[in-house]
This record gives structure tokens, sequence and C-alpha cells, in this order.
């Protein structure tokens, strides 16, 4: 298992206080050191469901219902337990224990209410509402005010789902990467890729509170199930069908992967693309100094994207751009982000951050942006390194709570309100502005600053030769569109001259018939 973080006491936003067993089995679970660590699917959804005396742990609902997808789709899930609720509590008979169910029904409420809050998504299903739906009506005719709370968690799960639709319709989509072609040699940036940065922001604290609003505004979209999802196999108990076929979503998730991969690509097409010396080395300077706010901020994922952009190979081999830089506060920060010890300097700094965000009286000290690629691979090779089952075929409840101590951490971090104002101006250009390609990043490499050895030299030379056939290709496609147009114009003044003859000759023949 990987080196993880620890874990602090928030599964949840609710908290994570499990209550202590003693080792050993009770009704079908399996306790070991006072934790549950593994049990069957049946008895885990069992142990889901309230009864008139007993409500499962926040930490417990919250573990199971990220991780039961892997077994069973949520709409199947919600299925088994209604019908559960439905024998237990004797639901379906002509006359209701209304005393019973009045001791039932907040619990259920509850439970109901806990799973719309955390896993909305989940509810986008028509399915899933109509479990909700079917479940409430069951229980209200005991209490005029079960109706009444069925709306308001209708109304609230309602304006969730379009609050994050809404949210994520109104992201600006990333701009694809600039053409490589558009490069020219010794001249000036096409107009159209001419804009830089500084230009639109010269403050390096500003631009990180602005980065800082772009990652918040995206992870506030990224679901729970969406690390669960993004590595779902086929149970082993069903060779067949694929635990999640409809749901497996995690489009959140891709999109704040590739927003990353564009930020880097930013910084380095930033650096790379002023035609002076002196201008790219003012452009590390100050993405420098915008990496060190970040890092003050607590996001760390900007910071990482801003180096990893730096350390590009067509950034990093601009030798004489670099002596004009002053370096220190970079290696610093380079240092702090350093890989060795499986990132043991940044993993220290993280709970440095997440310690602040604990004991915070303003969300500007709450804010905790983790890098967030490192996430993912810590709970990839989790999830790699731990069976989903055990050989008796048992579910390893054991690997999913540490699975969720991960996962509601960073959901926790998440839902921080940012506390920077936007700037529209930044944040679009931020999001839309062109960017080169690899190929693109080291022909304005090598032009700025000339190739060094054979290989670059070898490379230069092929790039050179691409944009040249570009742009005769580009030149061949004028010329036939030009005389096409040509022959165009061509036909319509014959036709215009044939229809002035014409008409110039009836205009004669009437005269010569009005002279007979």
């Amino acid at each position: 298992m990987p080196q993880t973080l620890s874990a602090t006491s928030m599964v949840t936003p609710c908290g994570f206080s499990p209550h202590l067993h003693s080792s050993g089995e009770q009704g079908g679970l399996i306790f070991q050191d006072g934790n549950l660590s593994s049990a069957s699917l049946d008895a885990l959804i069992q142990h889901l469901i309230p009864t008139t005396d007993y409500y499962p742990e926040k930490a417990y609902i919250f573990t199971f219902l990220l991780s039961s997808r892997l077994f069973i789709e949520p709409h199947e899930l919600l299925a088994r337990v209604c019908h559960q609720c439905i024998e237990q509590q004797r639901l379906d008979e002509p006359v209701l224990d209304k005393a019973r169910v009045r001791k039932f029904g907040p619990k259920l409420l509850q439970l109901l209410a806990e799973w719309t809050e955390t896993f909305p998504y989940d509810f986008q299903e028509e399915k899933m509402v109509g479990h909700l739906k079917d479940m409430i009506r069951r229980i209200a005719p005991c209490d005029e005010a079960y109706w009444k709370r069925m709306n308001q968690l209708l109304q609230a799960l309602n304006q969730k789902l379009a609050t994050l639709s809404h949210g994520q319709e109104g992201l600006v989509k990333i701009s694809p990467t600039v053409s490589d072609k558009l490069v020219s040699f010794k001249t000036k940036p096409p107009p159209s890729i001419q804009r830089e940065i500084l230009s639109v922001c010269s403050d390096p604290y500003t631009l990180a509170q602005q980065l800082t609003h772009v990652e918040l505004e995206r992870l506030s979209h990224i679901g729970p199930e969406e690390f669960v999802q993004a590595f779902v196999h086929k149970d082993s108990l069903d060779s067949t069908k694929s635990c999640f076929s409809e749901q497996n979503k995690t489009n959140n998730l891709e999109a704040y992967v590739k927003w990353f991969n564009r930020l880097c690509y930013l910084v380095a097409t930033e650096i790379c693309m002023p035609a002076k010396k002196k201008q790219r080395a003012q452009v590390i300077e100050f993405f420098i100094d915008v990496a060190r706010e970040c890092f003050n901020i607590g996001n760390f994922n900007s910071l990482m994207a801003i180096i990893s952009g730096m350390n590009m190979s067509p950034v990093s081999r601009l030798k004489k751009t670099w002596s004009k830089v002053k370096t220190a506060k970079f290696f610093i920060l380079e240092h702090q982000m350093d890989p060795t010890g499986n990132f043991y300097n940044y993993r220290t700094a993280l709970r440095g951050a997440a310690h602040r965000s604990l004991t915070a009286h303003s969300n500007r000290e709450k804010i905790v942006i983790p890098f967030f690629s490192l996430l993912i691979k810590d709970i990839y090779f989790l999830n790699e390194g731990c069976a989903n089952r055990l050989p008796n075929g048992h579910v390893n409840f054991e690997k999913f709570l540490e699975l969720a101590k991960q996962v509601g951490e960073f959901i926790t971090w998440k839902q921080v309100e940012c506390p920077f104002e936007q700037d529209p101006n930044i944040t679009h250009y931020l999001h839309t502005a062109p960017i080169f390609t690899e190929d693109g990043l080291y022909l304005a490499s090598y032009e700025s600053e000339s190739p060094e050895n054979q290989v670059e030299k070898e490379r230069w030379k092929s790039l050179r030769q691409q944009v040249i056939q570009y742009m005769l290709n580009m030149c061949s496609s004028s010329i036939r569109i030009s005389t096409l147009i040509i022959l165009h114009k061509k036909n319509q003044i014959k036709k215009e001259k044939k229809m002035r003859k014409k008409t110039k000759m009836q205009a004669n023949n009437k005269k010569k018939g009005e002279n007979r």
C-alpha cells in the first residue's frame, strides 16, 4: 500500500466516529480490532437499513454508499433497501402500525437525506427518484410532517442537481492546442496568439488567487463516487456483467485532469512565446512568484502544474534565458514538490495545510487543494493493492474504510467556498488562451535558442519541414479556392453579358415592329 496521509477525523463533513466493537462476528459482520473488516454484501445492505431502534453510523453510510457501486448499481441498492424496509416495518399492510412508523420514519428520511446530499448524481436516474417517492408515500399517512419533509428533500435535491448542471455548463471549455504550424520563423507570433499573460495580469498574487478560483470551481463538480468509478472492474463473482454498466461516469474527474495538463502547457507556451531573452526571463520569474503564492494559499495542484510547465524540455533547454533568472525561489519550490521518498516533502506540506484547515477561522485558511494526480495515484494503488472481495466471498470492507478516509478528506476540502473575488477576464484567458502542443513548443524553443546538439538539429529540421509543407498545402488550398472563385466570377460575367445581349435584341425587335 502506498504512503498516504494520516486520516483526519473527517470522513465526511458530518464526522467519522465509529463505535468500537469487539473482534469477532456480529450479525454476519466481521470485526477486527474494533473496526468492521468484512461481511457479505447482503449483511452490509442489512446494516445500512434503519429500524425503530437503530440507525447506521454516518461513517458507515458514506463508506458503504461510496464502495457499494463496485458490486451493485445504486438504483438496485435503493430498491433492495426499500423492499427490506417495507417487509421489516410491514408497510404493505392495509392498516399501518402508526406508533412503529413514527419511530422508523424520521430515520428513513434521514438516510435518504444523507444519500441525496452526498451522492446527488445517483438521483439523476428516474428509477432512484421513483423509489424515494414510493417509500415516503408509504409512511406519509402516519404523519403529515412526512409530506413536508419529502417535498423539502426533493426540492433540495433538484436545486443541488440544477446547480451542479448549471455550473458544468457555465465552465469555460478548454481550448484545444494551437496548431504547431502557427509558429513562423524569426517573426512575431500571429495576431491570434499574440496576447500574453502579463498583459492580462501582472500581479502574481492576483493570478494565484484566480487559479485557486478555477481549481475550486472545477473541484466542486467532482462527486465522491467518481473516484470509485474510475477504477471499476468486473465483480469477481459475476464474470458476465460489469458492476457499473451505465453509471461509469468520470467526466468531472477527467475534465479536472485536462485542466492540470492545460495549465502545464499554458505556462510553457507563455515562456517560449516571447522573441527576446529578457522577456522570456521576465515570464519565468513571474510564474515562479505565482507558484510561491499558490503554495502559501494551499493550492498545490496549480503549484505543481506551474513547476511541471517550467520543467518541460522545451523550457528547461533555454539556458541563456535561465541564466537571466533568479532561480533560488524556484529551487525551493522544486524541493517542496520533489518526488523523492514518494513526495515526502509535499506530503509534509499537505499535512500542515490540512491541519491549518481544521483549525481555520476563515475560508482563506481552509483552502487545501491537493496535487490531484498524486491523489488519484494513491487511490489507484490502494484499489490495486487490495482485493475487493476476500477468498470467502466477503466484501473487503477494511479496504473501503481506508478509501473512504482519503476520498472523504478530499470532499471536505473541495467544499470550501472560494474567498477570492473572480476576475472574469483572467479566468477566461486561463481557459481559452491558445497553447502549443509539444512539437509547437520545441519549434518555438529552437527559434528562441538554436539547437545545441545533433539530435536537436535533426528535430528542428524535421519540424521546419513540417511547417514548410503545411504552408505549401495552405497555399495550394488558397490557390484552388482562388481559382474556383475566379471561374465562378467569369461564369457570372458571361451570364450577365448574355442577359444584356438578349434584352437589347428584344428591345431592338420591339422598336422595329413599332416603326413598321
